[in-house]
């Protein structure tokens, strides 16, 4: 199985610092939606795992974040693409759980939904965190300038981490 995990603002869709909290602030990166599809088409599993601590911090709620993964799934499918297990972290920073990136807990759940090692898998963020994430279970780091991607880019990056503009590069090199 060819499996590419993804985190989802910044990656996939404009990220805020105030967070995406409804539909309508939900925006994919350009080339974003098409790049999935692509690979999908091309026999690649893209999963996502991203954090959503906004639920938490109740600036929305689980409903409204699954109608930004139906959204997600609608436009992919309409390029005739498909996108395929998407886990979330629904706790705060400082909630103690497993999940939460940097920690591995959602690549693992991953993992263990596609019966698959993770070693060598790529996981593409815009930020330390996901980067940590993806170190910590074996993993190929790669960061996209996309997002928080350039601050992250500038405060330095773990030895081998691949670096693209955006998600569109990714694919690209990936289906080249």
């Amino acid at each position: 199985m060819k499996l590419l995990i993804l985190d989802r603002d910044g990656v996939i869709n404009e990220d805020s610092d105030a967070y995406i909290k409804s539909l309508d602030e939900w925006t994919p990166i350009p080339g974003s939606i098409d790049a999935i599809a692509r690979l999908s088409k091309a026999g690649w599993t893209v999963a996502v795992a991203t954090n959503q601590s906004g639920l938490a911090r109740g600036y929305y709620n689980e409903a409204t974040l699954e109608s930004m993964h139906s959204r997600l799934r609608q436009l992919v499918a309409e390029q005739g693409g498909e996108v395929g297990l998407i886990v979330h972290c629904p706790h705060g920073p400082d909630d103690g759980c497993t999940c939460r990136k940097p920690l591995p807990g959602m690549l693992e759940q991953i993992a263990a939904h596609y019966d698959a090692d993770l070693t060598g898998l790529w996981f593409v963020g815009d930020s330390r965190g996901d980067l940590d994430a993806a170190l910590a279970v074996h993993c190929q780091p790669v960061l996209v300038k996309t997002g928080k991607g350039l601050r992250t880019l500038a405060k330095g990056l773990p030895e081998r981490t691949l670096i693209f503009d955006d998600l569109a590069a990714v694919a690209a090199h990936l289906l080249d």
